[in-house]
């Protein structure tokens, strides 16, 4: 687009806050927001600086969308870039996105949170707290009934559901209501969503007094709870809550830029105590500035977290708006020169250009793929096929990233190969249809052999998910992909972090075969003087229920609560 093409577009846009793309008939190029789009669109016939140049040349049209603030335009911005992931954006690689609300268009809508709306629904948001967000809608649920259920399980009723039971529906689906009064219930959650705060908290602040004159305390403080939910929800990010200094939250945020790649170290700290670290890849249109990367960083990475109390950062975010956001969601800015802030911002630098030279590169190489930033690990964990559990966890630029942790219970079989393609299938099914709100990884880890690697192909391949495997086993160390296996020596970093990622795999799967193991009920409860916690020493000593029946009296009387009589009963009913 030339610069008489741009002011002939901007001439008839809006002077109103919102975003604007620059796209091809193909893709989005750029995303950008403003508190005046036509004014910001005009500024494009000056472009400033050889990125904006290149994008503007490929650009054939400039589309827009209008919000009712300018919090609501940096939060669409992020989310649009996370969906588009526009090549002259810097991005983030490994995130979510901002929750919305969406009526769906349907005869009889659903209402539901999402981060990726259905084209032809009415959409609400973005927001800045899921947790409120999830709030409010099971109090509009509760107060008018609107279904959350999916089509399939909305079709082919002939007695409601258990939502209905619970007060969130009006069971359309079996014509418990007609539509005519459903829509009209549609129409005061719409009044609600567009701004009417009332249509929802007077219905709230009556029945929390109807509960509490009826001495219904808790229900009274659920409806209070929601009631504060509903009377802040259109006001921004809400009152920041202050605590005392002891458990203020901090996060520090430093970042490494190296050509077209950066990489934002985290460190996060409580009451004091620094808790734990991260580093976060982001794509870039060639040379961005450090402080240009913090501004896209900080709106996309706090998605779907709580704003810390203070955040600590190595440059001031290039961008006006971030800054005041961060003020109205009352968090404490500071880019410091001393002290130990500056001492922590050091540490977090040093972190953030490691993770630009970590061990992914030499891996991708090795396997022969272009990158490899986000790796996901699994592994099945069980006792002779019962309490079957499988865990994947997730690192990114080597490091082990929580939130992208899952875990699953299988059904028990004592069959380590059909475990693990059961569990690969239960991601890559969940990938396929969008049900999972992770992106994609570069490469999936599985802790096995050959029969645990093949089965993994099989799953993922009988959904079409097109994410590559490889396998690692404990012992050998050899590396098994689908071009074969790689006996790489002991001391190669690329090897060191896929030993991390199974590791890691290894532990979390353990980790929660141990919980579900605890919950099951075995032969030692029906011992005299054996409750669940008593049970769980026992198991947890020995290892099992066999090797609790191996042991000798006086490692049984060493159990902390295991007295004489105890004792007794056990080796008596064992």
């Amino acid at each position: 687009m030339d610069a008489a093409a741009i002011r002939e577009r901007a001439a008839d846009l809006p002077r109103e806050p919102g975003i604007y793309q620059f796209r091809t008939d193909e893709a989005v190029l750029y995303i950008g927001k403003a508190v005046d789009i036509r004014s910001r669109v005009r500024s494009y016939a000056d472009p400033r600086g050889p990125r904006i140049r290149r994008m503007l040349r490929e650009a054939n049209a400039i589309e827009i969308a209008i919000t009712d603030t300018e919090t609501q335009a940096l939060l669409l911005e992020a989310n649009l870039i996370k969906r588009h992931r526009p090549r002259f954006n810097v991005r983030l690689t490994d995130d979510k996105s901002y929750p919305l609300i969406q009526l769906s268009n349907h005869d009889f809508p659903r209402i539901e949170v999402t981060r990726d709306p259905d084209d032809d629904a009415t959409v609400f948001g973005p927001y800045t707290n899921k947790g409120r967000v999830d709030t409010v809608v099971k109090a509009i649920r509760e107060t008018y009934g609107i279904r959350g259920c999916s089509d399939h399980k909305f079709a082919n009723r002939d007695r409601p559901c258990l939502d209905f039971d619970l007060g969130l529906c009006t069971a359309p689906c079996t014509g418990e209501i007609d539509q005519f009064a459903y829509l009209d219930d549609v129409d005061s959650v719409l009044e609600f969503l567009e701004g009417s705060t009332g249509v929802l908290v007077e219905p709230l602040r009556t029945g929390m007094a109807a509960a509490a004159d009826n001495h219904d305390y808790e229900r009274a403080a659920n409806l209070r709870d929601r009631l504060a939910a509903a009377e802040t929800f259109h006001g921004g990010g809400g009152d920041a809550v202050q605590t005392p200094d002891d458990r203020r939250t901090m996060d520090i945020l430093a970042v490494s830029v190296q050509g077209d790649r950066a990489t934002v170290a985290r460190l996060h700290s409580e009451g004091g105590k620094l808790l734990d670290r991260e580093q976060h890849p982001l794509e870039t249109p060639g040379e961005t500035s450090p402080a240009a990367v913090l501004a896209a960083f900080i709106p996309q990475f706090y998605a779907d977290r709580d704003l810390p109390d203070n955040l600590v950062l190595s440059h001031h975010p290039e961008d006006d708006e971030v800054e005041e956001w961060l003020v109205e969601e009352g968090v404490v800015l500071s880019v410091p020169g001393t002290g130990r802030e500056a001492r922590l911002v050091d540490l977090a630098l040093k972190n953030a250009r490691r993770g630009a030279e970590y061990e992914g590169a030499p891996l991708a190489e090795a396997l022969g793929f272009d990158r490899i930033d986000r790796i996901e690990g699994f592994d099945i964990s069980h006792a002779q096929g019962k309490a079957v559990v499988g865990s994947n966890v997730t690192f990114t630029n080597g490091t082990p990233d929580k939130s992208g942790y899952r875990r699953k219970k299988l059904d028990d079989k004592n069959d380590d190969v059909a475990n693990m393609r059961a569990l690969l299938s239960w991601r890559a099914t969940r990938a396929v249809e969008g049900r999972d709100d992770r992106p994609d990884p570069d490469l999936l880890l599985i802790d096995g052999g050959e029969a645990q690697f093949a089965a993994a192909r099989e799953a993922i391949q009988a959904v079409g998910w097109g994410v590559p495997v490889v396998a690692l086993a404990k012992g050998d160390e050899i590396v098994i992909s689908a071009d074969g296996r790689h006996d790489w020596p002991s001391k190669a970093p690329h090897l060191h972090l896929l030993q991390r990622v199974r590791d890691e795999a290894h532990r979390f799967a353990a980790q929660y075969h141990q919980t579900v193991r605890e919950d099951l009920s075995t032969i030692l409860d029906d011992v005299p003087g054996v409750g669940r916690e008593r049970r769980n020493r026992l198991l947890r000593r020995f290892g099992s229920v066999d090797g609790v029946r191996g042991a000798s009296r006086e490692e049984l009387l060493d159990v902390d609560g295991i007295g004489d009589r105890t004792a007794e009963a056990i080796a008596a009913r064992l």
